[in-house]
């Protein structure tokens, strides 16, 4: 048993114990954590979850405390994912996720269900999901940064949401499945895509359902752009398939059904420089001469938006 959850495997326990002990100690990490037992105690924060941000209120407070408080958000930058209004400032992250959330959210409904967040960054999504009263909502990224960010928001938020330093390969031996598990920008970044998908209809209940994007290209053929060095000047992009050649990893993986919700081209409307991150954004990743091409000379990035379920 850890935290109240039985883990299947002895070894995922232990990886849980470790990565909790050793990676929030990093030197890097550490003060940032320290960081976050100052933060005052407020009392009646309230919380909206509508809208572009998750937004936090409060009353008034001592101007040390606020003070505090905004030297500790921006200690933690960079900031991905977003935005969040805490209290009388807004953390202006370099997504704007709202714009993927309110894509997904007429296809899904979490009310009294089990799920799960892979990839979940610094638990935006999961925030919002919050809303809709899932049964439990367990988010999972091996980011110590990712995890410090989202305890500084849940430290006012106190939502009852776990956050995992671990994989999607976790998810087997993680000791509980989901009936819904989101995947959200992860499966470029993965060199075994169809393994990886394996991995997530494994984390499934039966008659569960996956919701994922990806990077995709056009085209009908069952193909893959597979970028030489770098896409969009991550190196870390290892293949980018059509539609049918998605719908051929996820029936591969095991999937019964799959079905297609949206296309989407990334804009600099949704991903962009700010205050808040301190490094290159989409714009600095396309060529300047045509934002239909990455720097690299690939099709610009185009996001398609999947469900598929696991049979019963």
């Amino acid at each position: 048993m850890i935290w109240g959850l039985k883990v299947q495997s002895e070894s995922v326990a232990s990886l849980i114990l470790e990565r909790e002990e050793a990676w929030l100690s990093r030197r890097d990490i550490a003060p940032l954590r320290e960081r976050l037992k100052r933060l005052p105690q407020l009392e009646g924060v309230s919380v909206r979850l509508e809208g572009e941000a998750v937004s936090l209120f409060w009353g008034e407070i001592k101007e040390e405390e606020r003070q505090e408080i905004y030297e500790c958000a921006k200690a933690l930058m960079p900031w991905r994912k977003g935005p969040f209004w805490v209290g009388d400032f807004l953390i202006d992250s370099e997504w704007v996720s709202a714009k993927k959330y309110a894509l997904l959210e007429p296809h899904f409904d979490l009310r009294n269900k089990d799920v799960a967040d892979i990839g979940c960054n610094n638990g935006y999504y999961m925030f919002r999901m919050w809303g809709q009263k899932p049964k439990s909502l367990t988010g999972f990224d091996p980011s110590p940064l990712c995890r410090t960010q989202f305890d500084f928001i849940n430290h006012f938020i106190q939502a009852p949401i776990r956050f995992e330093l671990l994989g999607v390969e976790h998810l087997e031996g993680y000791g509980k499945l989901f009936d819904v598990i989101f995947c959200l920008g992860v499966l470029y970044h993965r060199s075994d895509p169809i393994q990886t998908l394996k991995s997530l209809y494994k984390g499934l209940a039966k008659g569960g359902e996956l919701l994922l994007d990806t990077l995709m290209i056009e085209g009908e053929e069952e193909v893959a752009l597979t970028p030489k060095d770098r896409y969009a000047k991550m190196s870390n992009v290892y293949f980018i398939p059509t539609f049918k050649a998605l719908s051929h990893w996820l029936h591969r993986a095991g999937f019964e059904r799959v079905e297609k919700l949206e296309i989407a081209k990334t804009g600099l409307d949704e991903q962009r420089k700010t205050e808040w991150i301190n490094s290159q954004s989409l714009e600095d990743f396309l060529d300047p001469c045509s934002h239909d091409r990455t720097i690299e000379g690939y099709p610009a990035p185009r996001r398609i938006y999947v469900k598929a379920y696991k049979g019963a």
